[in-house]
Formats: C-alpha cells, structure tokens, sequence
C-alpha cells in the first residue's frame, strides 16, 4: 500500500487521491447501455440470452416460485439458519423504531398542515449473486420494505450453476414471504425492473448495491424510475491512531477488499510506525484468505494518508466522503460531532464493519464513490414517501386568503388570486365572525 502524508498534497492531488474513477469507465458506460436497450427491445428473451452469456447457465424459467423457494431453504445448515434468524431480529428491531407519526401543525389559527407516510406499491430489489452470494443484502433490503409495507416486492438475483439459488436467499425469501425470485443479474435485471418484460413486472423504485455495471445501470434508468443511491464498489476509510490494535485494523481493511477487485481499504493513521505494522498485519492475514487473489488485487488499489493528528484524519475522512468510516481508536467520542460525511460509522477498537455488515441491526445498503456527501443509508425512509396534507376551516380561510391573494398577484397568477377570492365573497364566510 502506498503512503501518502496529509500536508504534502495539494488541492488537486487531494482531489485525484479520493477519486473512484477507473480507466474503463467509458466502456462500462456503453455496454451497460448496449444490455438496457436490449432488454427494452426484447425482454425475456433478452434476459435468457444473457444468462447464457454471463451466467453460463441455460434457464428453463426466469424465476423460482414460493414452493421450490421453501424446499431449497430446507437445505440451510443450522447454524446458519440460527444467525439468520438473529440478525433477522436485530436488523428489524432497528429499522421497526424508525417508523414514526407526525403530528398535525397548526401555522396560524384554523389553518393545519400534517404528513403522512404511504409505502411505494412496488419496489425491486437486487442481491448480488457474483463473486459472493449475499444473504445478507436480502435482509438489509426486504426487511425495511415489510416495515414500510411495501404491496408487492420484486426480487432479482443472479442464477447459480444448477439455475436456483442457493439455500441462504431461499430460506430468506421464506422468512421475508417473498413470492418469487427472478434469476436475473447485473445491468439486466436493473432494466428488466425497471422496464418490465414478459415475465419481471415494472417496479417504481429500485434498490441494492452490486458491481460497476449494476451500479451504471441504475445511473442510466432513472429517467423511467427511482433508485435509492448510487451504490457501486464497496470501501472503508480506517481512522487510527497509536491506541489502534494493528492486528485488528488490518483484518479490517481486508474484510472491505475480499469483496471485489474494485474495492478500497483506506487507512488514515497519526503514526508512520503503526502504518508500518498494519502493512505486515495485512501481509501476513492476507496469505491465509480463500479470497486472497481478490483481495490482494483490491490492496494493491488501496493506499494510506498519514495525518498529523485525528482532526486532520477527520478532515480527510470527509473529503473522501467513505462508505464505511471505522474510528481504530480509545478517542472516538471526541471525534464524532466532527463526522459530516459517512455512509455508517463503527466506533472504537471493539466494533468491526462485519458487525453492522451483518447483524448489528443498522443497514449496509451505503452510498459509495463520495455519494455520502448527498445521500444516507437505506431505511425504512427509502421505502415510503411523505404526503403533505392542509385544510383551512373559515377562520383560517380568512387568516390565511390576503396572504394568497398578495402573492398570487404580485406573481401575475390572477386565476390562483381569484381561488381565494372566490371563497372569501362566499355568503356564509362572510357571515362568519372571527373568534
């Protein structure tokens, strides 16, 4: 990993440093594209031709129905079905306190103005299935949209060597009471949700992270429907300093690179000496990963800041805007007033991303490439939308109409003035005295 200090760069290396572009994202670009045009054009047929193409699989069916979705969850091994169920638990409890009610304002007598929440009738939800199967994206994503109240809930996955999914999404999609999951991936199943196709109904929303294509995708849909964030490669930025575990920090930054090639493991550390260490730990943990190959490739993208002290690692921090910002330090408290941009934040020595990545209760659907500078998290928020509602009785109608009509005319819109004027030279409001 390459070390960079803090102070020697100036504004433009900064810039470059914390930049996500890669040197084929024009190609991304075109083919994502080339896959969207063609489901659009040829639908199921299109997506059938694909999982040929990228999944090296035949398909009979683009989905597996509620009872073959029961009889492969049979299958999961125990354990797992246990830490299921128990990140199940947390991830709903968590999310379950963010439904709230409003209360109806008054902003001047007879005047009253509330909100209320209504979930979206139809939403997609995409779980990676490439390099790793995901369960625990499901979890992430269907529990909010049970919460919310979502009506139906669509779910692509990419087909596995045998054409199913394996036993850990099945038995998720048991638990969630999906009715179907669509053996669709990549940029395809993004239009298929988006667009619709034979088989794949047309959601209104899409959500889920996934790789570079996934990612493009959603980018070039959301002229026809709505995406939750532009969630791409995954990343961390490790803030340490000396009172940081070496050993720890550097499981850490290899947690976040054993996911892609493409990811990023950011250390931002006070000590060249405990930069030092962490290197070796990496070296030395790296060796004994199933995913070594993946991982040593996405370290190799990677790099360390060294930063005078953590105020100026906070300072970076919030430039590169991370995904996931770990505080590898006894003075995190001090720290966190200073967090302006993070997707989610894991504070202390003790608290490794795995935990919210899987069963802390908190989402890990992020916005990554410096979108947590705009965008937050999936929640429970995602899956619905506010209405504003206001009624105006007679007092408030007349409290209310010379504001309006002022307005209105100043604006030249006589036909929005003549909508209280109208009201206001009814009989019966003029009849009725202020109290």
């Amino acid at each position: 990993m390459k070390i960079y200090n803090f102070k020697d760069l100036n504004k433009e290396e900064l810039k470059e440093l914390c930049s996500r572009s890669i040197s084929d994202d024009n190609l991304v670009k075109s083919r994502t594209e080339e896959i969207i045009n063609n489901v659009k054009s040829n639908g199921d047929n299109a997506l059938l031709s694909y999982a040929q193409q990228f999944d090296n699989i035949e398909l009979s069916s683009l989905f597996i129905g509620k009872e073959e979705l029961a009889k492969l969850s049979k299958e999961i091994p125990a354990d797992v079905k246990t830490a299921i169920d128990t990140a199940y638990q947390n991830i709903y409890t968590f999310h379950a306190s963010q439904l709230k009610t409003e209360e109806k304002v008054e902003t001047m007598p007879g005047v009253t103005c509330w909100r209320e929440s209504r979930a979206i009738e139809r939403v997609g939800l995409y779980i990676p299935g490439g390099t790793a199967v995901l369960p625990s994206t499901f979890l992430m994503l269907g529990i909010p949209a049970k919460i919310a109240g979502c009506k139906e809930i669509v779910v692509c996955s990419p087909p596995q060597n045998d054409g199913k999914v394996n036993c850990y999404i099945a038995y998720v999609a048991t638990l969630l009471n999906i009715e179907k999951v669509y053996l669709v991936g990549g940029a395809q199943a993004v239009a298929a949700m988006a667009y619709g196709t034979e088989t794949i109904p047309q959601v209104y929303k899409i959500f889920g992270p996934g790789n570079r294509y996934v990612t493009e995708a959603k980018k070039q849909v959301q002229n026809s429907v709505a995406i939750d964030m532009p969630a791409g490669p995954s990343e961390v930025l490790v803030l340490a300093d000396e009172t940081a575990i070496p050993s720890y920090v550097a499981a850490d930054l290899l947690a976040q690179a054993e996911h892609g090639t493409d990811s990023q493991s950011i250390l931002t550390v006070t000590s060249n000496k405990t930069a030092i260490e962490v290197i070796k730990e990496v070296e030395k943990q790296l060796a004994d990963l199933p995913r070594k190959d993946i991982a040593k490739a996405a370290i190799d993208n990677s790099y360390i800041v060294l930063v005078e002290n953590l105020v100026q690692g906070m300072e970076y921090s919030n430039i590169y805007a991370p995904e996931h910002l770990i505080l590898a330090t006894e003075n995190y408290q001090s720290l966190i007033p200073l967090i302006i941009n993070a997707g989610s934040v894991f504070l202390g020595n003790l608290t490794p991303e795995s935990a919210g990545d899987y069963a802390s209760g908190t989402n890990h659907t992020l916005p990554t490439s410096a979108f947590a500078k705009a965008y937050s998290g999936v929640s429970v928020d995602t899956f619905i939308k506010k209405i504003t509602f206001q009624h105006l009785d007679n007092n408030g109608l007349k409290n209310i109409g010379k504001t309006v009509e002022v307005l209105a005319q100043a604006e030249g819109l006589q036909a929005h003035k003549n909508a209280v004027t109208t009201r206001l030279k009814s009989p019966s409001l003029s009849s009725t005295s202020l109290p």
